[in-house]
């Protein structure tokens, strides 16, 4: 698989819209970002994952996923190495972290991966 290949599945999926973050290419439905090609040059698509997703997918196919490094990772941030990746697994992939539900529990675990220590002290949550 190539990022055209991710392009055009990440496109197939209902709903969704490409635009751009920061310069490169995003994948959004709802207008959240689900997928990223910001990562393409180093060979990788990009990945917004549940935290419990991102285990899953690694434990499961190691030569494909890994954590993005450092503080994206641990909220799920996931990339997907393209050469490595099979074009009918990236797709069931990017309908999994394109599922409302998910992008909503991502947000939970972003927030409190951010501020979870102040806010749990200032008993916001």
């Amino acid at each position: 698989m190539n990022a055209a290949d991710f392009r055009r599945i990440a496109l197939s999926l209902d709903g969704v819209e490409e635009s751009s973050h920061m310069g490169s290419p995003d994948f959004r439905v709802g207008g959240r970002i689900f997928a990223t090609l910001a990562s393409q040059r180093q060979g990788f698509g990009n990945l917004m994952l549940t935290t419990e997703q991102q285990a899953e997918f690694v434990q499961e196919q190691p030569e494909v996923f890994a954590p993005i490094a450092g503080g994206w990772g641990k909220m799920g941030m996931t990339h997907i190495r393209l050469a490595a990746a099979k074009r009918g697994c990236a797709g069931r992939r990017l309908a999994r972290g394109m599922e409302p539900a998910d992008q909503e529990e991502r947000k939970r675990q972003r927030e409190e991966a951010r501020y979870g220590g102040a806010r749990r002290r200032a008993g916001l949550i």
